[in-house]
């Protein structure tokens, strides 16, 4: 049985979570509770492409946070 996510002929979407963390998700698949698909449907490279060019910072959305918090409230 083929992994759905590592066929190349088929298209893929990019998913985003709450916490700003990016998957490749195949397009004939129901996008799953707490994603939503930003980008797509295009080739599974495309979509790996995308995820380079705009996923900059890996931490999740609330651990980024917590830590520009931290750092704010060590100048003052």
């Amino acid at each position: 049985m083929t992994n759905p996510f590592e066929i190349t002929d088929k298209d893929y979407v990019v998913l985003v979570n709450d916490e700003g963390q990016h998957s490749v998700w195949p397009d004939f698949i129901a996008v799953p509770a707490g994603w939503t698909a930003t980008f797509g449907p295009a080739p599974r490279q495309i979509c790996l492409d995308h995820i380079d060019a705009t996923w900059t910072d890996m931490r999740p959305r609330s651990l980024a946070e917590q830590l520009a918090a931290a750092e704010l409230a060590a100048l003052t």
